[in-house]
């Protein structure tokens, strides 16, 4: 990354997993960086490296509050808005979540980025905006079929806000589809949920759905790699680009399973629920078309059973990471401002 292309830069949501260690690479690309987060679910163990580096402030609080966004963007040239409720699955228990959390926060970061004079945001988006696409790998130009997710619905709002904004105001809105993203500081998904089970109890293993859906996952240094390469490509420009970040593989739900056991050295009776899909909203096939990340040079350096062992090997190394975590996301979806 070139280091003129964020000078300063506003990470919301940057204690949580892909934040910090965002934080961690635009410190060590010489920018300055300006953290808002109010460790619902960041945490600060993630920031310790960074707590006492010069180029480094953290503004506790929470993205709904105009102040406290006004206090963070002032005098940044790139906001990085990766602060949401990422609960795909208990999302209809909660609707009102999605919408404040991810949209109304996002309608409110560009109002302040507006007054602040900040005119660049990479948004954090989703591969679950296109539902359950008909059309493998699925492009950034895919018709949207119908919204299977409140999580992704909500995403899909931010991203025309953006793109308004961007349009209306001479913004530039980089906007980021990311497939599940594992690796060091992850906390939320599938396999932390798999590790936490059978650190529990090692006999038995319950999988929501058949194990049969396909997903992809990327590691989280090809993930922050793409971000930079998208904010490199388009610094200064006025307009929304939007890209699909994954990589060109796939893996099953049980064959992710499999690593996962081999790992903890484990041999459990395996028990399938819920058919296809685990739970409302889960897409039985998720794989994005790349092309047009590529395009700017970039390319994943590490496969998804490489970016499983990463994840597992920091899971061993960290159990505050797993053992309390289920229970922070619960407190969270149990609330609402």
């Amino acid at each position: 990354m070139s280091p003129l292309a964020v000078a300063r830069a506003c990470i919301t949501g940057g204690a949580g997993f892909i934040g910090s260690n965002l934080a961690d690479r635009l410190i060590a690309a010489g920018a300055e960086v300006v953290v808002v987060d109010d460790f619902r679910t960041g945490r600060h163990e993630f920031l310790a490296s960074l707590r006492d580096h010069p180029r480094f402030s953290l503004v506790e609080g929470d993205v709904l509050d105009p102040g406290v966004l006004e206090q963070a963007f002032t005098g940044c040239d790139w906001v990085f808005h990766l602060q949401a409720n990422a609960d795909v699955r208990h999302g209809t228990e909660h609707p009102r979540l999605d919408l404040e959390q991810n949209t109304l926060s996002t309608s409110g970061v560009l109002e302040v980025m507006r007054a602040t004079g900040v005119r660049q945001i990479l948004f954090s988006s989703t591969g679950s905006v296109y539902g359950e696409p008909e059309v493998f790998p699925t492009p950034e130009d895919a018709p949207f079929p119908q919204q299977t997710s409140f999580y992704g619905a909500s995403k899909l709002a931010c991203e025309g806000l953006i793109e308004a904004y961007s349009t209306g105001f001479g913004m530039t809105g980089v906007v980021c589809r990311f497939v599940s993203i594992l690796g060091e500081r992850y906390t939320h998904g599938h396999v932390v949920d798999f590790y936490r089970q059978l650190k529990r109890d090692p006999t038995h293993l319950g999988i929501l759905g058949d194990g049969k859906q396909t997903k992809s996952y990327l590691y989280v240094v090809d993930c922050v790699d793409a971000m930079l390469a998208c904010v490199d490509r388009h610094a200064g420009e006025s307009g929304c680009f939007v890209y699909n970040l994954g990589t060109n593989e796939t893996i099953l739900v049980d064959e992710s399973v499999r690593i996962i056991t081999s790992h903890l050295g484990v041999a459990p009776e395996i028990e399938h629920s819920g058919g296809i899909r685990g739970w409302i909203g889960d897409s039985p096939l998720i794989h994005l078309d790349t092309s047009r990340i590529r395009s700017l040079g970039w390319s994943p350096r590490v496969t998804i059973a490489q970016a499983i062992g990463h994840t597992l090997d920091w899971l061993d190394d960290n159990e505050y990471a797993w053992r309390d975590q289920g229970t922070r996301y619960q407190e969270q979806r149990g609330s609402s401002r």
